[in-house]
């Protein structure tokens, strides 16, 4: 169970990595795009919108503060989204159709780093949530000696986290 995870935060990390560094690298190009949707200092604002991305992505991938990284990327989401994938202003279907697709998607991306920010793979809790719990059993049949060795406690502990 823990492979599937990781693999899946991997590629979501991935994803908004390298969306990051898309808007780096196409800063001009976007910069006409985020102008016509009426954002002052465009080419500031697709710089600055590449920084949540950029350390939202590197996070989850890195396994480091993944709430505070996915915080970051919904943060973005959340903010762009209704600015730049506006559908419902377009008059033109087809127009209407990508931003739609687009907001949907941003929506989707939302939706899947809020639900798995922060959660092990086992469980679906938080690990804060599990360890004390975990610790009083392991503690009292470790006292109790039933438990084979304090190693055994260790390497629970370790695999918990």
């Amino acid at each position: 169970m823990k492979t599937p995870f990781l693999i899946g935060r991997l590629m979501l990390g991935g994803f908004f990595v390298s969306n990051g560094i898309n808007h780096l690298r196409n800063r001009d190009a976007m910069a006409g795009y985020v102008d016509s949707k009426g954002v002052p200092q465009p080419k500031l604002a697709v710089t600055l919108s590449a920084i949540p991305l950029l350390v939202g992505g590197a996070s989850l991938i890195l396994g480091v503060k993944p709430k505070w990284g996915s915080a970051a990327i919904l943060g973005f989401l959340a903010g762009v989204s209704p600015i730049m994938h506006d559908f419902w202003k377009n008059e033109d279907p087809a127009e209407r159709e990508k931003n739609k697709i687009d907001f949907m998607k941003n929506t989707a991306l939302a939706g899947l780093g809020s639900q798995r920010s922060g959660r092990t793979a086992r469980t679906g809790k938080t690990s804060r949530q599990v360890r004390p719990q975990t610790r009083r059993l392991i503690t009292s049949r470790y006292k109790a000696g039933t438990e084979p060795s304090r190693k055994a406690y260790e390497t629970h502990c370790r695999n918990a986290a």
